[in-house]
C-alpha cells in the first residue's frame, strides 16, 4: 500500500493550472534598459565631430568632451548649442535638446585690463559654466566696461587684482565686483575663448531673448542638475518658460548674474508653495547660500504669479 507521502510526488507530475509556465507574452522581469543618449560635439574654433554619452552633470559633460578631443577639462570655458559663435543666447544651460549639437569654447589668450570704478555698477552680467569658471555674459551699453574695448562677452574672469577667482560661483564674483571701492583702479585678468577665423575681431553683444539658454530642437530635453542624476524631460510649459525668463531677468537686475538653471529651480520651488512666506522659507532651505534679500523674494514671487496669470 502506498503512503500519502509516496503518492504526493506522483500527483506533482500532473499539470498545475494555478501555476502555468511563463507565456511568451510575459517573460521574466528584467531590468529596463535606459535609452542611449549620444550627443555630437565639436570644438568651437574647429575640430572633427566627436560623440559623447554617459554624463549626468556639467562637470561630467566637460570631462567627456575633453576625453573626445584629448584636452584637459579645465581648458573648456563654456559650451553653446547649435552655434560655434560666442552667442550668449545659445549658451548651454541646465537643459540640452536631444538633437542639439554641442560646441565647446576653449581657453585662448590671456589679457589684463585696468578698470577704475567711477560708478556703482560696472555694467557686467556674470554667469558661470557650472565647473569653476565665471565669465561675462552681457555688457551694458554706455557702461564703464563698455568703454574698455579689450573686454568682450565670453571672456572668463580668472583673477581680480591677482586674486584668483577660479572655482567661485558667478554670484560670488558679482559680489566681489560690487564691493570694490570707487575711484580706486583694479585689475581684471581675463581669458578669451579661442576663436575660429570667422570670429576674429568680433566684440559680441548679447540682447535679451525669450529663449535664452533654451535652444531646443525636440519635445524632450536632457535636464542637467547640479546635484543628482540627469533626467530626460518634456520641454518646459509656456508658463514655466515665461516665469523662468522673468526670474532670470530679475537675477540680472538685482544681482548682476544670469542663471537659467537657478531661475528654473526657483520657479519649481514656487510651484510647490502656497504663499510668499512659504516660498521664502523653501528658498532658504534649498538656496540659502545666495542669501536673497526679502524684497527680491517678493519680486520673484510676484513675477511668477504674473507669468501664471498671463499663461492661464
Amino acid at each position: 500500500m502506498e503512503s500519502a507521502a509516496a503518492r504526493e510526488p506522483r500527483g506533482a507530475e500532473a499539470p498545475r493550472p494555478a501555476a502555468p509556465p511563463p507565456s511568451p507574452s510575459e517573460p521574466p522581469a528584467a531590468p529596463r534598459a535606459r535609452p542611449r543618449l549620444v550627443f555630437r560635439t565639436q570644438l568651437a574654433h574647429g575640430s572633427p565631430t566627436g560623440k559623447i554619452e554617459g554624463f549626468t552633470n556639467v562637470r561630467e559633460l566637460y570631462a567627456k568632451i575633453a576625453e573626445a578631443f584629448g584636452i584637459a577639462p579645465t581648458e573648456i570655458l563654456f559650451c553653446t548649442l547649435n552655434s560655434h559663435k560666442v552667442d550668449m543666447q545659445k549658451l548651454l544651460g541646465g537643459q540640452i535638446g536631444l538633437e542639439d549639437f554641442i560646441f565647446a569654447h576653449v581657453r585662448g589668450e590671456t589679457k589684463e585690463v585696468e578698470v577704475t570704478k567711477t560708478e556703482d555698477a560696472l555694467g557686467l552680467t556674470i554667469t558661470d559654466n557650472g565647473a569653476g569658471y565665471a565669465f561675462i555674459k552681457r555688457i551694458k551699453e554706455d557702461s564703464i566696461i563698455n568703454r574698455i574695448e579689450a573686454v568682450c562677452v565670453g571672456d572668463s574672469i580668472e583673477a581680480i587684482n591677482d586674486h584668483s577667482i577660479v572655482g567661485c560661483r558667478h554670484y560670488e564674483v558679482a559680489k566681489m565686483l560690487r564691493e570694490l571701492p570707487k575711484a580706486q583702479p583694479f585689475t581684471l585678468r581675463l581669458v578669451q575663448p579661442k576663436r575660429a577665423f570667422d570670429m576674429i575681431g568680433q566684440r559680441s553683444r548679447s540682447s535679451k531673448c525669450p529663449m535664452e539658454a533654451k535652444v531646443m530642437s525636440g519635445r524632450e530635453t536632457l535636464r542637467l542638475r547640479s546635484g543628482g542624476a540627469a533626467t530626460v524631460e518634456e520641454t518646459p510649459s509656456e508658463f514655466e518658460e515665461e516665469a523662468s525668463q522673468k526670474v532670470d531677468d530679475l537675477l540680472e537686475s538685482y544681482m548682476g548674474i544670469r542663471d537659467p538653471e537657478l531661475a528654473v529651480t526657483m520657479v519649481e520651488t514656487a510651484k510647490k508653495t502656497m504663499n510668499v512666506q512659504e516660498f521664502a522659507r523653501c528658498l532658504d532651505s534649498v538656496l540659502g547660500e545666495f542669501a536673497f534679500p526679502d524684497e527680491f523674494v517678493v519680486e520673484v514671487w510676484a513675477a511668477i504669479a504674473e507669468a501664471r496669470e498671463a499663461c492661464g
